[in-house]
């Protein structure tokens, strides 16, 4: 008889110590067995080590650490390849796994023939204090608001994962990018060239490489983590207005190509890891070239949302979109044609009162008497319970 098929979970930490033991217990404490979690302790100084240990006697763990810090990008790589599955999911240290993931990933692959990648939703819960001093838990459910044309459970051929990556090079994201909302096949990480997690964000380029490069993938409609927003986490340092240089600093990026407006780091970063996947498949993306029609107006309904919101004033805005020329101004009135520019405008002019969480952060709601992620976790099953 087949062996079953083993998991490798990934999950590498830099001073989350804080967080790591609810991650690490999401893992853990599932009673599947043919998988093991891979901690990589990026020379921690924080109660890490001490958390880690807390958890030696399970043998499915397996943890070590460098001398000196790592980059977050030789951290993730670090891990990847301590790992031996022949599924790979990667977590962070403030995010959460609901039970019974792997039995039902494990199915999944039975039914659809071992596919390349599995990509599924969740929740978001953004702890107390994440996007600013005295603010509540806030959660999302679901995490990834997808298209209509993710009708239900299917099987996507090379043809459509292919037209999802040319979709990002119009600033129009299909998938969630970050890793864990998908899973990934060891063959498919190993078609790769080089490291699959490169700068400036090696969760969007590894994800987009291996859709380049997969022979079938399945959507499903359902909902297996909880993604944490923490004040270590990047976006934290994203939207808090003060931080963005210590988020680059954080993951050891730097933004520079030729055009660049200053403005959201998402979007900038967005634009060099879109370069460099043009650069290493040019045998699939020869002739598609990033929007800048689509560059420019996420950066103008960045700069209108910081102004919204008392980050910059109306003179620093004035002075920003004096920055555009003519034909990125002519760019910007075409592109009100489109739905989603249409739909993300009148937004932005009819509410009233402009907030951060609601305007970096899709289906925001305040959450009362929860404090950290694994109350939220429990509080949303037994919500789900409820309810059906």
């Amino acid at each position: 008889m087949k062996e079953p098929m083993k998991f490798s979970v990934l999950l590498p930490t830099r001073n989350g110590g804080k967080y790591l033991g609810n991650c690490i217990s999401s893992v853990l404490d599932q009673s599947y067995e043919d998988m093991e979690l891979i901690v990589c302790d990026n020379a921690n100084t924080d109660d890490t080590p001490k958390v880690i240990e807390s958890f030696s006697n399970d043998p499915r763990l397996k943890a070590f650490k460098t001398e000196k810090p790592v980059s977050v990008i030789e951290n993730w790589n670090n891990t990847l390849y301590a790992s031996s599955g022949d599924y790979v999911l990667m977590i962070g240290d403030d995010d959460f796994l609901l039970s019974g993931y792997f039995e039902r990933m494990e199915k999944l692959i039975k039914k659809y023939n071992q596919p390349d990648g599995i990509t599924y939703n969740g929740y978001r819960y953004i702890s107390p204090e994440a996007i600013s001093k005295n603010a509540p838990s806030y959660y999302s459910d679901p995490y990834f608001d997808f298209d209509s044309d993710f009708r239900g459970e299917e099987k996507f051929p090379p043809e459509r994962l292919h037209s999802i990556v040319h979709d990002m090079f119009r600033f129009n994201v299909k998938v969630p990018l970050n890793t864990l909302p998908h899973l990934w096949s060891r063959k498919v990480i190993n078609r790769v060239d080089g490291d699959i997690f490169r700068p400036p964000y090696p969760d969007h380029f590894a994800l987009n490489s291996m859709m380049l490069r997969a022979d079938s993938w399945v959507y499903l409609p359902e909902k297996w983590f909880v993604i944490g927003v923490t004040p270590k986490s990047y976006g934290h340092f994203v939207f808090s207005d003060d931080e963005q240089k210590e988020g680059a600093e954080y993951l050891g990026i730097s933004q520079k190509f030729e055009g660049q407006l200053p403005g959201n780091p998402l979007v900038n970063n967005m634009h060099v890891w879109l370069d460099l996947l043009k650069e290493n498949h040019p045998e699939h993306l020869t002739n598609i070239r990033v929007s800048r029609v689509n560059y420019v107006r996420h950066q103008v309904f960045f700069w209108v949302s910081q102004y919204r919101h008392g980050s910059i004033t109306l003179t620093a805005l004035l002075r920003l979109l004096g920055k555009l020329n003519f034909l990125e101004w002519m760019g910007l009135v075409a592109s009100i044609a489109d739905k989603k520019c249409l739909k993300a405008l009148f937004s932005m002019v009819t509410i009233l009162k402009a907030s951060k969480i609601n305007t970096f952060y899709y289906g925001a709601n305040v959450l009362e008497g929860i404090s950290n992620i694994e109350e939220f976790s429990q509080w949303i099953c037994n919500k789900n319970s409820t309810d059906k």
